[in-house]
């Protein structure tokens, strides 16, 4: 999930909270749409506006998707079991509520659901950000690293985690921030322009130039990756100016 689908389903969970169901809708609708998959909620939520709406199939259907993400998402399992009875499969819900019975908890961090650990996730990455902004390098480190033990993925909070890393002059640690995070994402160009910086430090100056180059053939108006190859002696050409009309 890139930052700009995280935007908005902070935005979509907002309305929803505040019963704001058309907006919060349009905005889920847009998540899934862009191709986010693995939030149990989302489809929750989509069920529970379905379902205020009347539109009990397209309910059916969104709570079945988040059952599917999540076999053990109670508020899904009881939603589901609601509009079950009201569709008349009585038997279906009847099973839900056995399985819900017999569920067992599991409080370890596999555990939870996505959304549940990203929120999680997010929480240390905030309070990282407020002990770097006052100073404590150490503890921001301790606070991105338990982000990325709940959330590998977010490959922003690694190259943040690498920066932090970086900063402390430990640098290998950070490298490997970085090229986990173009691993996990090789379309994410940041990634790619820190992990250059880290081995032209490093004396690996071929690889980096590397790096730049390949993210400037997916995004020529990269000014970053442009300097950093200038820096390392590669003859860069400008790129070319919009045609009239274009």
């Amino acid at each position: 999930m890139d930052d700009q689908q995280r935007n908005t389903l902070t935005k979509a969970r907002e309305h929803y909270k505040r019963k704001e169901f058309d907006r919060a809708k349009l905005l889920l609708e847009r998540v899934v749409e862009s191709g986010v998959t693995g939030f149990a909620d989302v489809h929750n939520m989509l069920g529970v506006i379905h379902h205020d709406q009347g539109d009990l199939p397209r309910a059916q259907e969104q709570f079945e998707a988040a059952l599917r993400i999540n076999p053990n998402y109670t508020e899904a399992i009881l939603n589901l079991t609601v509009t079950y009875n009201e569709i008349g499969r009585y038997d279906d819900a009847r099973r839900l509520m056995e399985h819900l019975g017999q569920r067992k908890g599991d409080d370890t961090p596999e555990g939870l659901e996505p959304y549940a650990r990203g929120k999680i996730a997010n929480l240390h990455a905030e309070v990282a950000q407020a002990y770097y902004d006052v100073g404590m390098l150490a503890g921001a480190i301790i606070e991105m690293t338990k982000a990325i033990d709940l959330c590998g993925d977010f490959v922003d909070l690694r190259v943040r985690l690498g920066n932090m890393l970086t900063e402390a002059q430990r640098v290998p640690e950070a490298t490997h921030q970085y090229e986990e995070a173009v691993r996990i994402k090789p379309d994410y160009h940041q990634a790619k322009i820190q992990l250059g910086i880290a081995y032209l430090k490093a004396g690996r100056k071929p690889e980096a130039i590397v790096l730049w180059r390949a993210v400037l053939e997916k995004d020529a108006g990269s000014r970053s990756a442009r300097m950093y190859l200038r820096l390392a002696g590669e003859k860069v050409e400008n790129p070319e100016p919009p045609k009239p009309g274009a």
